[in-house]
């Protein structure tokens, strides 16, 4: 395919459609997750435990969907998976025990992970193709999708059934993926420019020890990243409501601050790669995390802390998409894999561990860990920038 640009823009418009669903469908699943707590008479514990089959589903499929990209290509595995999240997420109403709702979440959990490496792979492929540092549009697109699928779910949640509210997502998600999905089926991947290009009688490259460290520390960034996500997703309104006495309607607002910086960060993300470079983003961006996270925990006033969430927002944005970025153009669809993996491992440690750490200390201190994981994620862009900038 190749360079022509209508069929890079083309690519580039159906890659960015399917982050929009992913999150959309992710979005709209998750808000509904009590009423489906109460339709099976799950108790918190049990929830809890049914919940995990999102995660087991995910991460084995993360796993496994590097060597599936390989074999079958990223556009039709991202294709098949985007079918399988949208016929999966309509499944959980249709559950009446703990016990089955966990099931049916290990395929909805497949297909989550499966997409995301998918997408990724083949995001990658097209910043090398196009020469530009355009990551950050695609999870930008996701964050859209997330925060749509979102609100749309808290208003139809009063007039809609679960049962019939995520059918409507299906229905969605089957006709996104009949319209974007022809588009990454008909188009062979971009190859990347003449000069990255390997020669044709060359032997597929085995990748080295250090290559493999590499895609670890990069995957290293992405859980860091992560870790922050989950951990005020979960503990951020309560920090705010708890610790600072704010009403459940501002404690709210809490991580609509930072989802929104971090959504507003990754949409001016290629414009800031452009302009600083990779290393000098991410370790900007994970000083500036640091910074937000320590005001937004400690500080003494409500306002104060929504500004700290407000700006590690901002700061942790970039952060993932550049991490897979540079774990696929190191080590293709197995290096997404990989950072993909460690970054949803960061995502589920978070909230846990500011558990622990919030019985032992206190939520406010609990909540610190963020601001030291994204300073690290800062120092590892600092130490790895002779590999970032090739």
């Amino acid at each position: 395919m190749p360079g022509n640009g209508n069929s890079l823009t083309r690519l580039r418009t159906a890659i960015t459609v399917f982050f929009a669903l992913d999150g959309f469908v992710f979005a709209g699943w998750v808000v509904r997750i009590p009423a489906i707590k109460e339709q099976t008479g799950a108790s918190a514990s049990a929830l809890g435990l049914a919940l995990l089959g999102v995660s087991a589903g995910a991460v084995v499929t993360m796993v496994l969907t590097g060597r599936l990209c390989r074999r079958y290509g990223n556009h039709r595995v991202t294709v098949a998976c985007a079918v399988l999240l949208s016929l999966s997420v309509a499944l959980p109403p249709l559950t009446h025990s703990a016990l089955a709702l966990g099931l049916v979440l290990l395929v909805f959990g497949a297909a989550y992970g499966g997409i995301n490496v998918a997408f990724n792979s083949a995001a990658v492929d097209l910043v090398a193709a196009m020469r530009r540092p355009i990551m950050p549009s695609f999870h930008a697109a996701f964050s859209l999708g997330g925060m749509i699928g979102a609100g749309l779910g808290a208003l139809v949640a009063g007039s809609l059934s679960p049962t019939r509210h995520l059918l409507l997502l299906t229905v969605v998600g089957l006709l996104v993926t009949a319209v974007a999905g022809p588009t990454l089926l008909r188009q062979k991947p971009p190859e990347p420019p003449e000069r990255d290009r390997p020669a044709k009688d060359a032997a597929p490259r085995r990748l080295d020890g250090r290559t493999r460290g590499l895609v670890l520390v990069f995957g290293l960034i992405a859980g860091c990243t992560a870790y922050g996500e989950g951990a005020l997703a979960d503990w951020g309104a309560l920090h705010l409501e708890d610790d600072l006495g704010a009403s459940p309607g501002a404690a709210a607002i809490g991580y609509s601050c930072f989802a929104l910086a971090m959504t507003v960060g990754r949409l001016t993300g290629t414009t800031l790669l452009e302009r600083l470079g990779r290393t000098r983003t991410v370790v900007t961006g994970g000083a500036t995390a640091a910074a937000g996270m320590l005001l937004g925990s400690l500080a003494p006033a409500l306002w104060m802390a929504l500004l700290g969430y407000a700006v590690t927002g901002i700061g942790l944005a970039n952060l993932f998409p550049v991490a897979v970025e540079r774990a696929g153009a190191l080590a293709g669809p197995s290096g997404v894999a990989t950072a993909s993996t460690l970054g949803y491992g960061g995502m589920l440690l978070g909230p846990p561990a500011i558990g622990f750490m919030a019985d032992w200390f206190s939520l406010p201190a609990a909540l610190t860990s963020v601001a030291i994981l994204a300073a690290v994620a800062a120092a590892i862009g600092f130490a790895t920038r002779g590999a970032a900038a090739r």
